[in-house]
């Protein structure tokens, strides 16, 4: 297996790939020495985010270079953008996350790997349109991670919603329940109207858990109600921690702890995914 390495990855391993742009701003893509990929098993290691849509381009200039030296490539890309949106709600809308792994398939991809992948809600390996994903979890790390916070103090596990439940799955499996308004304006969003918490949380240790932070808000709201179920101490932590705008200001203000994995690189990504991608085959 041969490892190709984007530059984009050097925080946890040492590129072998160069990319750069031309003068116009179009991107520029070298693999040294590819023919040594000719024929062969390749893992591919390059991030989605941030500068998804130049970072996407990319990944497709290098995935149809090694399909021209009928290379058998498995791209390993921590996080995976567009995978919010995989239903069309609006008429005319496109849905991208169906496409994005088409275009992957398309361009060369056999295997896609990633974390908590948002469309999947499990982990393991799933065909999703033309693509294999093998989706991989840092739930149990992340667990892990706030029992050192919270030291030999017990500590309540919850899934901020249902899309989470699959974290809490062997860690009491209890989970928000979330409303959310009708569908607004021009963009398929429906805002969150609340959160409901059905479980004692009085006076204990909460770890609010999800699958990614993008704005917040919806963080934001769960940790409110737990609060004012009577909480304790209120962790809060997510895989992928987009943390757009002053989230993690507002989440701090509310929590005692937030932090998230470096499937997103941030000053809140206290957990690595470095064993996991190195062990890699």
């Amino acid at each position: 297996m041969i490892k190709l390495i984007s530059p984009n990855f050097s925080d946890l391993l040492t590129p072998n790939i160069e990319i750069g742009k031309f003068p116009d701003g179009n991107t520029h893509v070298r693999i040294p020495n590819i023919q040594q990929c000719a024929g062969k098993d390749v893992m591919l290691f390059h991030r989605l985010y941030p500068k998804q849509n130049s970072t996407f381009v990319e990944l497709l200039l290098l995935l149809e270079a090694l399909k021209e030296q009928k290379s058998r490539t498995t791209v390993v890309a921590p996080y995976l953008p567009y995978a919010r949106h995989e239903k069309q709600i609006l008429d005319g809308e496109v849905a991208s996350a169906p496409i994005t792994c088409n275009l992957l398939a398309a361009a060369g991809c056999e295997k896609l790997i990633t974390f908590d992948c948002h469309f999947l809600n499990q982990t393991g390996e799933s065909q999703y349109g033309n693509l294999k994903i093998l989706n991989l979890s840092m739930g149990d790390e992340l667990i892990a991670k706030a029992g050192e916070f919270f030291g030999n103090e017990p500590f309540e596990i919850i899934g901020l919603d249902a899309g989470a439940a699959y974290l809490v799955k062997n860690h009491g499996d209890k989970f928000m329940t979330k409303t959310r308004k009708e569908y607004e304006g021009k963009v398929s969003y429906r805002p969150i109207e609340g959160l409901v918490c059905e479980f004692d949380v009085q006076d204990k240790n909460v770890l609010l858990i999800d699958d990614m932070i993008s704005t917040g808000s919806t963080m934001i709201n769960g940790v409110e109600k737990i609060k004012a179920c009577g909480a304790k101490k209120v962790c809060v932590a997510a895989v992928h921690g987009l943390f757009l705008f002053d989230s993690p200001a507002q989440i701090a203000k509310l929590t005692d702890c937030v932090f998230s994995t470096d499937t997103i690189n941030s000053a809140q990504a206290q957990v690595s995914i470095k064993d996991k991608t190195a062990s890699l085959a």
